[in-house]
């Protein structure tokens, strides 16, 4: 073979090399494409899916508690409740619904919900009348803190936040860890806790709301054991168990109750025989911050808690 000929056959050998990377180029750029495209097909299908989530769910949630948790869950509201409290701004403006232990079924009705949100304190006077109206509700458990966590997590899995209800539960939980680092450093009291409502009180139990409260913040409820969230008031068994606080919270019409236990602690002398009255150590709790049920205040409740039973 003449060099002529060997030499025609190097170029057409790198020509070839050449055309196959070239091809090769081409084949991975089409590659690199099209699984840019499914990529972003997948982000465009799962935005349109969480619109699509969005538009589907009409939800309304019925108490203060209910509202705080829906907007930090990143969700939308077509109603709220009524209240003298204040509620997110960013649901300003949504039709109301009337008061949460009697919502006005008519304008729930109307706005055609998918879901309502209401608690479980309320659910024994309201579920009845919920299915009576065909209106399908949900009751979320408030009556710890560990419910409310647990509650969060449910409803981030149920509308596709679990991320937001992770975030969330984490967040408190680690305020709550660092308020109560306080309270670690006391000797723990004795504390009685009486929930006054207009015309009446009663004694709370470790499985109220505030009970946990009072629990987490290292006090010793007098009244540790007892099964239901409230009991009747006994004054002379309460007096016997010489508690070292006395915490009073009011519920519904505060002012006026504040009122009542004020007669109630004059009128009847038993109460000048607790410890904690010749003490000076009632205190009243006042709402929203300390209610029934959890909020996603608790941290600040708290704290405040423990400010008042370790001065």
């Amino acid at each position: 073979m003449d060099i002529k000929k060997i030499k025609d056959m190097k170029v057409y050998n790198r020509m070839l090399h050449i055309i196959g990377l070239c091809s090769i180029i081409i084949i991975l750029s089409a590659c690199s494409n099209s699984i840019r495209e499914d990529e972003n097909n997948v982000e465009e299908k799962n935005n349109e899916r969480h619109l699509a989530i969005q538009d589907e769910n009409r939800i309304i949630p019925t108490t203060v508690a209910a509202s705080q948790i829906i907007d930090a869950l990143n969700l939308d509201a077509i109603a709220i409740p009524t209240t003298l409290y204040d509620l997110p701004k960013r649901f300003e403006g949504l039709p109301e619904i009337g008061n949460p232990m009697s919502p006005d079924m008519e304008i729930v009705k109307s706005l055609n919900p998918t879901e309502v949100f209401s608690v479980t304190t309320l659910e024994a006077d309201l579920k009845k009348i919920f299915q009576e109206v065909g209106i399908h509700a949900s009751f979320i458990n408030l009556q710890s803190i560990d419910n409310m966590k647990a509650a969060i997590v449910e409803i981030g899995k149920k509308y596709d936040r679990t991320a937001e209800a992770t975030k969330l539960v984490s967040e408190l939980e680690g305020k709550i860890t660092a308020v109560r680092m306080k309270a670690e450093l006391n000797e723990s009291p004795k504390v009685l806790i009486l929930l006054g409502i207009p015309g009446s009180y009663l004694v709370a139990t470790e499985n109220s709301y505030i009970g946990d409260l009072v629990r987490m913040a290292g006090g010793q409820n007098v009244m540790n054991g007892q099964e239901p969230e409230y009991l009747p008031s006994n004054t002379e068994f309460l007096q016997q168990s010489n508690p070292d606080i006395i915490i009073r919270l009011s519920h519904g019409m505060p002012e006026q109750v504040v009122e009542m236990f004020n007669e109630e602690f004059i009128t009847n002398d038993i109460w000048k025989h607790f410890d904690a009255v010749k003490n000076g150590r009632v205190y009243d709790l006042k709402e929203p911050l300390f209610g029934t049920t959890a909020t996603l205040a608790v941290p600040q409740a708290l704290e405040e808690l423990i400010n008042i039973m370790y001065p």
